[in-house]
């Protein structure tokens, strides 16, 4: 038996019930694996890098450059999954730089982003020769004019531009619009022009921006395009600098719930790349490369968490509570976001969803909870709920809240179970300790 189109792509429903991912029972990985418990899909990730590839070669973007936003989710796995798709990598972090260097990632395939880069991570990211940097502000950029003052060759830099372009999704994924933390207010761009005129150390490639996450409609970044495009004219005319890509970031939707249809990606990417084709016709300007940056879009979907009920509670004319194993220390989505999602129980997969009830966690706030006036079959101890569309912004945002251990996560295929991340231990959370 199929699932709707937010489970992964190998998801279905034996005949015991049980749900089943690339061919493995989620009961049975659940035992031995304890929970919480993530699985990833294998298939599902890799058919979700094809989908951007084949989107580029499909509208004519050849040259188009795919890079896998590891903030999203990054571990070893994930990192050389992606990367034998042919995707490059961005990382936000020396930790991620260092991680993607240990999975294999070659130098030139990583860019580093962020609003506040420590000296450090410049200079690990220099020492690398990774791809490129994208600059964020003005102290960022005349602190790598002095670092790289002395260097023969001169290294690549983007520079991340805010549009102020106001996108339909939640305040907190909004990174676009004027009063964004991230980026050049497009104002302060002459002087970044002035100041790349007398920098040789460093090498301009593109323009970048961002305009935030869970993006339904693609038209938004068309619409970035144009405003980008003025830009990238201003510095090649007033400033002579040779920029070869317009790098639109990432931000394209899923879907979370069965009633949401998410933005179909040959059709956002080939909007995008005629939008950069005529404009760049219209400017008289040569063919520039688009860059694209998808993260939660890649492995979203691919993931899906599984909890075990504990106990629950009944409320007065509302409805239950349902205590699980697990909550905002492994997916803080629905505390900081709102975010809601798909649920079902997974050793009653194909039970009717007949009650409405809360999810709560099992941590030490009143706002833990994952689910709110979910429909589910009546849960009761030991059952197992799943989580649909958990693959991304959840284990990358996990801690150790009341001292609980982060959980197991696993790469699953037909055929074969991958543990990309092990259960931390009791010992684990004191390692670091004095």
């Amino acid at each position: 038996m199929s699932l709707s189109h937010v489970w992964p792509k190998t998801a279905t429903i034996a005949p015991n019930g049980h749900l089943l991912i690339a061919g493995h029972d989620v009961t049975e990985l659940a035992a031995q694996y304890d929970t919480p418990l993530y699985i990833f899909d294998e298939l599902t990730i890799r058919e979700m890098c094809q989908a951007y590839c084949q989107a580029c070669v499909a509208c004519g973007a050849t040259d188009a450059v795919i890079h896998y936003a590891g903030k999203a989710l990054l571990n070893t796995a994930i990192a050389q999954v992606v990367h034998s798709e042919g995707l490059a990598l961005d990382v936000v972090s020396g930790g991620e730089l260092a991680l993607a260097l240990h999975a294999g990632v070659a130098p030139h395939h990583i860019h580093m982003h962020g609003n506040a880069k420590t000296p450090r991570e410049l200079d690990e990211a220099l020492a690398a020769d990774i791809g490129a940097i994208v600059v964020d502000n003005l102290d960022e950029l005349q602190l790598l004019i002095t670092k790289t003052a002395g260097r023969s060759t001169p290294f690549p830099i983007q520079i991340r531009v805010t549009p102020d372009i106001a996108t339909d999704t939640h305040v907190h994924i909004q990174t676009g619009h004027y009063a964004s933390k991230f980026g050049f207010p497009i104002e302060q761009l002459p002087q970044v022009g002035a100041l790349l005129q007398q920098a040789p150390g460093l090498r301009l490639t593109a323009i970048h921006a961002h305009l935030g996450s869970q993006i339904f409609d693609a038209h938004t970044h068309v619409t970035a395009i144009d405003v980008l495009l003025e830009q990238v004219v201003r510095l090649r005319n007033t400033y002579q600098l040779p920029i070869e890509a317009l790098n639109i970031g990432g931000g394209l939707a899923v879907a979370y719930l069965d009633h949401q249809q998410p933005p179909d990606i040959a059709a956002s990417v080939a909007a995008m790349w005629q939008q950069l084709q005529q404009g760049c016709a219209r400017h008289g300007l040569p063919r520039l490369r688009l860059e694209l940056e998808p993260g939660r879009s890649i492995v979203a979907r691919a993931g899906v968490a599984i909890y075990r009920v504990i106990g629950a509670k009944p409320v007065r004319d509302l409805p239950r509570w349902v205590h699980v194993d697990g909550g905002m220390a492994d997916n803080i989505r629905p505390v900081l976001y709102g975010a809601k999602y798909t649920a079902l129980i997974a050793n009653r997969a194909d039970a009717t969803a007949n009650e409405v009830v809360n999810v709560a966690g099992r941590y030490c706030e009143s706002g833990d909870f994952l689910l709110k006036d979910t429909a589910l079959a009546s849960p009761v101890v030991g059952d197992l709920v799943a989580l649909a569309v958990s693959g991304a912004y959840t284990l990358s945002m996990a801690s150790n809240y009341n001292m609980v251990p982060r959980p197991t996560a696993l790469l699953v295929s037909h055929g074969c179970v991958r543990v990309m991340r092990r259960r931390e231990s009791y010992a684990d959370l004191w390692r670091m300790d004095g």
